[in-house]
């Protein structure tokens, strides 16, 4: 059972009590991420959620790791496009002790300038070594084919040019705009006792409420062409259509196709490609909901003289499915295999403080594990294929990383 308390000015605390656990997680969601920043910005919100760490009015960046390490927990964050979180897992009897630091770094970050000049070197060495693993790197460029100059085609991480006007008065100019009562999710789950959301309560009830701004533009589906040579083992492979957004009706539909083309072992993708034609160690698909868009994703990397014929395989396995359709097996098989991954998730206090923190910053709602497994079993063989012929029969964005940077001839 899922508690949710709305407080004055705002601010969501959402609970989920498992008396019969030992652990608590803590995970403060805030609804922004890079898709919200302007061009000159990107990067902000990934390197506003590195300097947290980096020390507050009353700990040093070490103290804040000591803080974890001497009783046995875990903390740490991400930001994603859409959002940022800062989490914490520790034992029950720690939980108010973790409370305290994470909304310490919460309210406290100092942004000394010092650890700013170290942190943007620290980011910077994570670009390189984003750009020095082709099969990452890939996936931000089909970003940049799909949404071209939109801010969902641009970089999590931001660019060196960006990062290096970052400043302290940058940060907090951004933590005005976007880090407000009604945009920030408290989640919790686990062995959680009164006196814990209590704190809570009293901690985050000081949240300034939103001025109003932070309006977003909504993306246009481009479908271009992105290659980018560069010296590799591999030619590394990326096709993007068109999805759906978070929350659309069809989302199980499109969820169960990813995984009958190249959700698992005995996907399509990964029989055709991997097993029958010994292309490919790593050939899968996924798809990403956006708030307003979506992107189903099929990646791929091989030799580069196998990528003319990789490519044939793979856009051949996306033709068949989409022409002839799925099968009974398929989609029963898909179907037991989201329902096994959706209730084995739930045995992690980490998982529920995620999920039950991202479906209110993103959905406003909460089913039962109930209602959900039922929405899976009620969708049909006729939805899945009527789908896939409206997804695959449109003109897909590519982005390719290879030693000639020249895309594949079934393309040209």
């Amino acid at each position: 059972m899922i508690q949710k308390v709305e407080l004055p000015n705002g601010l969501r605390i959402l609970v989920e009590q498992i008396p019969h656990v030992r652990s608590v997680s803590i995970g403060i969601w805030i609804g922004t991420g890079s898709r919200f920043e302007e061009k000159r910005e990107n990067g902000v919100s990934h390197f506003l959620e590195h300097m947290f760490f980096k020390g507050t009015k009353t700990r040093s960046a070490a103290d804040i790791a000591e803080s974890f390490d001497c009783i046995g927990g875990q903390v740490n964050a991400f930001t994603s496009k859409e959002y940022t979180c800062y989490y914490s897992k520790v034992l029950d009897e720690h939980a108010e002790y973790a409370l305290d630091v994470l909304s310490d770094m919460f309210f406290n970050s100092v942004f000394a300038p010092e650890e700013l000049e170290k942190e943007k070197n620290v980011v910077f060495e994570e670009i390189k070594m984003v750009d020095d693993t082709p099969d990452d790197i890939v996936h931000d460029l089909l970003s940049k084919a799909s949404f071209g100059e939109h801010p969902l085609g641009l970089p999590i991480l931001g660019t060196v040019d960006t990062l290096t006007s970052f400043d302290a008065d940058l940060l907090r100019d951004y933590m005005r705009r976007y880090y407000t009562a009604e945009n920030v999710v408290v989640s919790i789950a686990g062995n959680v006792d009164e006196k814990l959301i209590d704190k809570i309560k009293e901690t985050f009830s000081s949240v300034q409420k939103s001025d109003g701004t932070g309006n977003v533009e909504k993306p246009t589906f481009l479908a271009e062409h992105i290659a980018r040579k560069k010296e590799t083992e591999q030619a590394h492979i990326c096709i993007g259509y068109q999805g759906l957004q978070i929350g659309h009706e069809d989302i199980y539909s499109l969820v169960l196709l990813n995984n009958i083309l190249g959700g698992s072992m005995s996907s399509r993708l990964f029989q055709e490609i991997r097993e029958k034609r010994g292309l490919a160690y790593s050939v899968f698909s996924y798809h990403t909901a956006y708030q307003d868009d979506g992107v189903l994703t099929l990646y791929s990397g091989t030799a580069p003289h196998q990528l003319d014929e990789l490519y044939d395989a793979v856009m051949e396995t996306v033709k068949q499915l989409s022409k002839e359709g799925i099968k009974d097996k398929e989609l029963n098989n898909g179907k037991e295999q989201l329902k096994g991954n959706l209730m084995l998730s739930l045995e992690s206090t980490n998982s529920r403080m995620s999920r039950n923190g991202k479906n209110e910053l993103l959905l406003k709602r909460h089913r039962s594990l109930d209602e959900i497994i039922e929405e899976i079993n009620n969708v049909s063989i006729d939805a899945v294929n009527d789908l896939a012929k409206t997804i695959f029969t449109s003109t897909p964005a590519i982005s390719l990383i290879s030693p000639k940077g020249e895309l594949p001839k079934g393309m040209q």
